[in-house]
C-alpha cells in the first residue's frame, strides 16, 4: 500500500463517491463500472434511491481493477480475483502489523 492509497483511504472512509466521481477518480467510463457491477464484481456497490454509492474501499479496488486489465491484459473476472486477494493480504497486514 502506498501513501496515496493511505490518504485516499483516510479521507474516504466516511464518505460516498457517486458512479460518476469513482469514474473520473479511476479514469474509466462510467459504462466499464456499471458492466463490473452488473457482472458482481463489486460486491459492496449499493443503490440507494436509483443512485450508485462507493466507498473508498471500492475506489482502491476499482483502480487496482482498472490497472490489472490495462497493464496484463485480464479479463474482470481474474483482474477482480486478484483484487480480493490484495484486499485480504491488506486486511492481514493490518491485523499483524
Amino acid at each position: 500500500m502506498d501513501d496515496d492509497d493511505i490518504l485516499i483511504g483516510s479521507l474516504l472512509e466516511e464518505s460516498w463517491l457517486t458512479l460518476e466521481q469513482l469514474a473520473a477518480a479511476c479514469t474509466v467510463e462510467p459504462a466499464w463500472l456499471i458492466r463490473h457491477i452488473e457482472e458482481g464484481l463489486f460486491p459492496h456497490a449499493e443503490c440507494v434511491a436509483g443512485t450508485w454509492r462507493f466507498t473508498g474501499a471500492s475506489l482502491l479496488r476499482a483502480r487496482r481493477m482498472r490497472q490489472l486489465e490495462r497493464d496484463f491484459d485480464a479479463v474482470p473476472e481474474l483482474a477482480a480475483l486478484v483484487a480480493d486477494m490484495l484486499e485480504e493480504i491488506d486486511s492481514l497486514r493490518s491485523r499483524t502489523g
